[in-house]
Protein backbone atom coordinates (compact mmCIF):
# COMPACT_ATOMS: atom_id res chain seq x y z
CA UNK A 1 0.00 0.00 0.00
CA UNK A 2 1.38 3.39 -0.99
CA UNK A 3 1.57 6.06 1.68
CA UNK A 4 -0.60 9.18 1.25
CA UNK A 5 2.43 11.35 0.52
CA UNK A 6 3.49 8.99 -2.28
CA UNK A 7 0.03 8.85 -3.89
CA UNK A 8 -0.73 12.54 -3.62
CA UNK A 9 2.86 13.57 -4.27
CA UNK A 10 2.79 11.66 -7.54
CA UNK A 11 0.50 14.28 -9.07
CA UNK A 12 2.21 17.48 -7.91
CA UNK A 13 3.13 18.37 -11.49
CA UNK A 14 0.00 16.85 -13.06
CA UNK A 15 -2.87 18.77 -14.53
CA UNK A 16 -5.83 19.90 -12.47
CA UNK A 17 -8.11 17.07 -13.53
CA UNK A 18 -5.59 14.35 -12.69
CA UNK A 19 -5.01 15.99 -9.31
CA UNK A 20 -8.73 16.10 -8.54
CA UNK A 21 -9.24 12.50 -9.66
CA UNK A 22 -6.23 11.25 -7.68
CA UNK A 23 -7.20 13.05 -4.47
CA UNK A 24 -10.80 11.81 -4.68
CA UNK A 25 -9.78 8.23 -5.49
CA UNK A 26 -7.30 8.25 -2.62
CA UNK A 27 -10.07 9.28 -0.21
CA UNK A 28 -12.54 6.76 -1.65
CA UNK A 29 -9.98 3.99 -1.19
CA UNK A 30 -9.16 5.17 2.35
CA UNK A 31 -12.82 4.93 3.38
CA UNK A 32 -13.10 1.38 2.06
CA UNK A 33 -9.73 0.32 3.45
CA UNK A 34 -10.68 1.57 6.93
CA UNK A 35 -14.05 -0.24 6.85
CA UNK A 36 -12.93 -3.63 5.54
CA UNK A 37 -12.76 -6.35 8.16
CA UNK A 38 -15.27 -4.78 10.55
CA UNK A 39 -18.16 -7.03 11.52
CA UNK A 40 -21.69 -6.01 10.58
CA UNK A 41 -22.47 -5.65 14.27
CA UNK A 42 -19.54 -3.28 14.82
CA UNK A 43 -20.37 -1.38 11.63
CA UNK A 44 -23.84 -0.66 13.09
CA UNK A 45 -22.60 0.19 16.56
CA UNK A 46 -22.05 3.80 17.46
CA UNK A 47 -19.43 4.58 20.07
CA UNK A 48 -20.41 8.27 20.03
CA UNK A 49 -23.52 10.02 21.40
CA UNK A 50 -24.64 11.28 17.97
CA UNK A 51 -25.23 7.75 16.69
CA UNK A 52 -22.67 8.05 13.91
CA UNK A 53 -21.57 4.62 12.77
CA UNK A 54 -19.08 3.26 10.28
CA UNK A 55 -21.59 1.49 8.03
CA UNK A 56 -23.85 4.51 7.90
CA UNK A 57 -21.03 6.80 6.81
CA UNK A 58 -20.20 4.57 3.86
CA UNK A 59 -23.87 4.23 2.97
CA UNK A 60 -24.15 8.04 3.10
CA UNK A 61 -21.11 8.50 0.86
CA UNK A 62 -22.71 6.29 -1.78
CA UNK A 63 -25.64 8.72 -1.92
CA UNK A 64 -23.28 11.72 -1.99
CA UNK A 65 -21.62 10.23 -5.09
CA UNK A 66 -24.98 9.50 -6.69
CA UNK A 67 -26.35 12.98 -6.03
CA UNK A 68 -23.24 14.78 -7.21
CA UNK A 69 -22.28 12.82 -10.30
CA UNK A 70 -25.33 10.83 -11.47
CA UNK A 71 -27.93 13.49 -10.69
CA UNK A 72 -26.06 16.80 -11.01
CA UNK A 73 -23.62 16.06 -13.81
CA UNK A 74 -25.12 13.00 -15.50
CA UNK A 75 -28.68 14.31 -15.26
CA UNK A 76 -29.90 10.72 -14.88
CA UNK A 77 -33.65 10.83 -14.21
CA UNK A 78 -34.71 9.84 -10.68
CA UNK A 79 -36.83 7.01 -12.09
CA UNK A 80 -33.64 5.38 -13.41
CA UNK A 81 -31.78 5.65 -10.10
CA UNK A 82 -32.12 3.59 -6.93
CA UNK A 83 -34.66 4.83 -4.41
CA UNK A 84 -32.95 6.74 -1.62
CA UNK A 85 -33.32 5.23 1.85
CA UNK A 86 -34.52 8.43 3.48
CA UNK A 87 -38.09 9.70 3.75
CA UNK A 88 -39.69 12.81 5.19
CA UNK A 89 -40.37 10.80 8.35
CA UNK A 90 -36.80 9.45 8.46
CA UNK A 91 -34.50 11.99 6.76
CA UNK A 92 -31.28 10.43 8.11
CA UNK A 93 -31.84 6.81 7.01
CA UNK A 94 -28.77 6.99 4.79
CA UNK A 95 -26.61 7.53 7.87
CA UNK A 96 -27.12 4.15 9.49
CA UNK A 97 -26.67 0.50 8.66
CA UNK A 98 -30.02 -1.24 9.06
CA UNK A 99 -30.28 -4.68 10.73
CA UNK A 100 -30.88 -6.35 7.34
CA UNK A 101 -27.89 -4.65 5.68
CA UNK A 102 -24.41 -6.11 5.43
CA UNK A 103 -21.35 -3.89 5.50
CA UNK A 104 -19.79 -5.68 2.53
CA UNK A 105 -22.93 -4.99 0.46
CA UNK A 106 -22.87 -1.31 1.44
CA UNK A 107 -19.18 -1.10 0.50
CA UNK A 108 -19.89 -2.83 -2.83
CA UNK A 109 -22.73 -0.37 -3.57
CA UNK A 110 -20.43 2.54 -2.70
CA UNK A 111 -17.68 1.27 -4.96
CA UNK A 112 -20.14 0.67 -7.81
CA UNK A 113 -21.41 4.24 -7.41
CA UNK A 114 -17.81 5.53 -7.46
CA UNK A 115 -17.28 3.60 -10.71
CA UNK A 116 -20.37 5.22 -12.22
CA UNK A 117 -19.16 8.63 -11.02
CA UNK A 118 -15.84 8.10 -12.80
CA UNK A 119 -17.64 7.10 -16.02
CA UNK A 120 -19.89 10.15 -15.90
CA UNK A 121 -17.02 12.53 -15.11
CA UNK A 122 -14.91 11.13 -17.95
CA UNK A 123 -17.53 12.35 -20.44
CA UNK A 124 -17.20 16.02 -19.50
CA UNK A 125 -14.70 18.84 -19.12
CA UNK A 126 -14.11 20.38 -15.70
CA UNK A 127 -16.03 23.46 -16.86
CA UNK A 128 -19.11 21.45 -17.83
CA UNK A 129 -22.35 22.36 -16.05
CA UNK A 130 -25.56 20.52 -16.83
CA UNK A 131 -28.25 22.60 -18.55
CA UNK A 132 -29.92 24.86 -16.02
CA UNK A 133 -27.22 24.33 -13.39
CA UNK A 134 -24.37 26.53 -12.22
CA UNK A 135 -22.52 23.55 -10.71
CA UNK A 136 -19.54 22.63 -12.83
CA UNK A 137 -17.83 19.26 -12.78
CA UNK A 138 -14.90 21.03 -11.09
CA UNK A 139 -17.21 22.19 -8.27
CA UNK A 140 -18.67 18.67 -7.96
CA UNK A 141 -15.18 17.18 -7.64
CA UNK A 142 -14.30 19.68 -4.91
CA UNK A 143 -17.58 19.08 -3.08
CA UNK A 144 -17.17 15.29 -3.13
CA UNK A 145 -13.51 15.55 -2.09
CA UNK A 146 -14.58 17.71 0.86
CA UNK A 147 -17.42 15.39 1.87
CA UNK A 148 -15.40 12.20 1.42
CA UNK A 149 -12.39 13.61 3.28
CA UNK A 150 -14.57 14.74 6.16
CA UNK A 151 -16.19 11.34 6.49
CA UNK A 152 -12.92 9.46 5.92
CA UNK A 153 -11.73 11.13 9.11
CA UNK A 154 -14.88 10.00 10.90
CA UNK A 155 -14.42 6.45 9.63
CA UNK A 156 -10.79 6.50 10.78
CA UNK A 157 -11.76 7.53 14.31
CA UNK A 158 -14.66 5.07 14.50
CA UNK A 159 -12.44 2.21 13.36
CA UNK A 160 -9.91 3.07 16.05
CA UNK A 161 -12.70 3.13 18.64
CA UNK A 162 -14.04 -0.23 17.41
CA UNK A 163 -10.86 -2.29 17.42
CA UNK A 164 -7.85 -0.03 17.79
CA UNK A 165 -6.86 -0.16 14.10
CA UNK A 166 -4.86 2.88 13.07
CA UNK A 167 -2.72 3.86 10.13
CA UNK A 168 -2.93 5.19 6.59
Amino acid sequence: MARPSEVLGSVVAAGEREQLETFLDYLRDAVVRKARGVSDEDARRSPVPTGTNLGGLIKHLRWVELGAFAEQIGQIPAAELPTPPWTDADPEADLRLEPNEKLDDVIDAYQAECDRSREIAAQHSLDYAAPGSELTLRWVYLHVILETGRHAGHVDILREMIDGSVGD
